[in-house]
């Protein structure tokens, strides 16, 4: 059986040949077969090797290094072929095993060290790929936003965008044809990006001003309950400010509230949790305690705007701020905090009997002390661990994101 011979994936610069490392170069000249792009293909100087532009079906791509297996083929790209490039996609369909994978710099690294901004948490994407719609949506609470735009979806079409959903809270740098001598970085509000036209070749970097409240998504299709994270008024992303949809409606369904339910939501953040218990408790009350006053103030705009009238804001810090309110049918506790373990021993003694309480925690060690703790105040305790995954567009392709797991603690009040 003929061995299969490595495919190698050489992302190439602005730069050219001159810019590939020795041993990138040595494959260049060894290989049988090139298949890049036009521009890629001009970047190398003549050579023995056949050449073949390759088209954009990947698909096809796919087919023709697969019936040559014992040829040295040489696939030449730009920047990080791993980085919204053809490698992965590659990689998924031939395996891993098939290639090795040289990169060059990408045009988006290239773009975030122009504006000396880090890009460790940034949401990128690829306007090829990925509907506006959904990239407008997703940078509703981003706290940075990477985008490759289009000829279809080019800068002045993304801003236009942004502001018509009212998500104004951005400085935008457009970085056009990054590498090369006409290289140029613009910087504007979105307003002033929407009256330009710039190069194809640009990369669309947003960064969030600081301390300014996002724009909530409008409230078309509200529901009752397991409402979108964007619909919801939120400050600058704070880690564990928000619970997120998908636990926030299994955690009011442990909590099992009837019309009337007098409910504590502690530690409230910007009140999803609050406002969707008000909604299935429409003629109960809902206190929302939360200790930062500007969180305060969102959960009061978040009432007002969902018409939550029975979400009452408490500004203070537990147990003292429920000191004067009456025991509850219902508690919600999300738990970042150390503290967690013995707010909800405090909180577990004011429940009434028969009443249920359920706590969101991130880490092992809160999850062991509050299990620990409500053990030993009753015997109907169960937990769960929440893992969310959610689809992201790659390519012609769907690959999974997961969110980071977390743990609901449940538990019933039962009398000795």
């Amino acid at each position: 059986m003929t061995a299969l011979e490595k495919i190698h994936i050489i992302g190439v610069g602005d730069d050219g040949f001159e810019g590939l490392s020795e041993r990138a170069t040595q494959w260049v000249q060894s290989a049988d077969l090139l298949v890049g792009s036009a521009q890629t293909l001009a970047a190398v100087p003549g050579g023995k090797a056949e050449r073949i532009e390759a088209s954009n079906d990947l698909d096809q791509l796919v087919e023709l290094v697969a019936s040559r297996p014992a040829q040295r083929i040489v696939l030449l790209t730009t920047g990080d072929p791993m980085f919204y490039g053809v490698a992965r996609y590659l990689c998924d369909r031939l395996g891993k095993d098939r290639f090795e994978v040289v990169p060059h710099v990408s045009a988006m690294q290239l773009a975030f060290a122009r504006v000396k901004e880090n890009w460790d948490e940034a949401y990128l994407a690829n306007l090829a790929t990925i509907s506006l719609d959904r990239v407008v949506e997703k940078t509703r609470s981003a706290e940075k936003v990477g985008l490759f735009t289009t000829d279809a979806i080019p800068p002045a079409r993304v801003a236009s965008a942004l502001l018509n959903r009212q998500i104004d809270y951005f400085t935008v740098y457009v970085c056009e044809n990054l590498g090369s001598p006409d290289e140029r970085v613009t910087q504007g509000e979105l307003g002033e990006i929407g009256k330009h036209e710039f190069s194809p070749l640009n990369v669309m970097i947003l960064v969030r001003k600081p301390d300014v409240p996002d724009r909530p998504r409008e409230m078309a299709g509200r529901r009752l309950f397991g409402n979108p994270d964007e619909m919801f008024l939120q400050s600058k992303p704070k880690r564990g400010l928000l619970t997120s949809a998908e636990v926030r409606a299994i955690a009011l369904s442990l909590l099992d509230l009837g019309s009337r339910s007098i409910v504590w939501d502690v530690g409230a953040g910007s009140g999803s949790v609050s406002i969707e218990a008000a909604q299935i408790a429409a003629e109960g009350t809902v206190y929302a305690i939360e200790m930062d006053a500007d969180d305060h103030q969102l959960i009061v705009e978040n009432a007002e705007r969902f018409a939550a009238t029975n979400v009452v804001p408490r500004l203070g810090i537990a147990p003292d701020a429920w000191a004067d309110l009456p025991d509850p049918d219902a508690i919600f506790i999300g738990g970042t905090g150390r503290g967690v373990a013995r707010m909800t021993e405090l909180a577990f003694q004011r429940l009434r009997s028969g009443g249920r309480i359920v706590i969101n925690v991130g880490s092992i060690h809160n999850l062991t002390a509050v299990y620990d703790v409500l053990r030993s105040a009753t015997t109907d305790v169960n937990v769960r661990q929440v893992l969310i995954s959610q689809a992201v567009e790659q390519l012609e392709a769907v690959r999974f994101e997961a969110m980071n797991p977390t743990f609901l603690i449940s538990a019933v009040k039962v009398e000795n």
